[in-house]
């Protein structure tokens, strides 16, 4: 399944107005660009059909990772909001059903949040979703072909994490 693409004709477009242009960078980008841009569409979709709002799905998400218990401190850090902000998202979650507040194990004046098993069920199915299409899509390759493509976008990442602070 070889031929030009949507990003060939992109380039091909482009490449009579600005010569400089270098087809392999311009070409990686754009395709990188379309393949976030389709999986975001994906996860919106799926989001959408199951009633969770994204910011719902990134909390639960969140605390899934943090196998299903955090600090609202952590969450606020692993979601990048101020503390405040995650209090009222773990407000409309307990009032779904998704998450509970209980007493911290190691700090009594501390509470913790945890995923229900409710809210465990959401996110899968959520997750679910997502995780199809990115195996329908990078099914396409061989099994060295993704670990050769994670390993060069990794190279690229830890660039620009160097590079940009």
């Amino acid at each position: 399944m070889t031929g030009p693409d949507r990003t060939d004709r992109h380039i091909e477009r482009w490449l009579p107005v600005l010569p400089e242009l270098d087809p392999d960078v311009e070409g990686a980008v754009t395709r990188m660009s379309g393949f976030t841009r389709h999986l975001r569409a994906v996860k919106d979709r799926s989001l959408a059909d199951l009633g969770l709002p994204a910011h719902e799905y990134d909390t639960l998400h969140a605390l899934a990772g943090r196998r299903g218990r955090a600090t609202p401190t952590e969450l606020a850090d692993d979601l990048a909001m101020a503390p405040a902000s995650v209090t009222a998202r773990v407000d409309a979650l307990v009032r779904r059903g998704f998450v509970r507040r209980i007493p911290s194990t190691v700090d009594r004046r501390r509470v913790d949040v945890e995923l229900t098993d409710t809210g465990h069920a959401a996110w899968h199915s959520a997750i679910e979703v997502i995780g199809h299409e990115e195996h329908r899509l990078l099914g396409v390759l061989t099994p060295d072909e993704r670990r050769l493509l994670a390993d060069l976008l990794r190279r690229v990442s830890l660039h620009a994490e160097v590079t940009t602070g």
